[in-house]
């Protein structure tokens, strides 16, 4: 079951929770980012490091 729990910092999608799982990332300042918004910052960040 789908439940909204909160809309993206980045993107502005709604953040889902599906049968207990969040959709996403909770972040220091208790806002939400969407998994694809969290994964594409991941590999921004780690291209930038390299």
């Amino acid at each position: 079951m789908l439940e909204p729990v909160g809309v993206c910092v980045d993107c502005g999608k709604t953040v889902y929770c599906d049968g207990g799982f969040l959709g996403g990332v909770i972040l220091e300042d208790h806002t939400l980012r969407c998994s694809d918004c969290h994964h594409e910052r991941k590999e921004t960040i780690s291209e930038s490091t390299t």
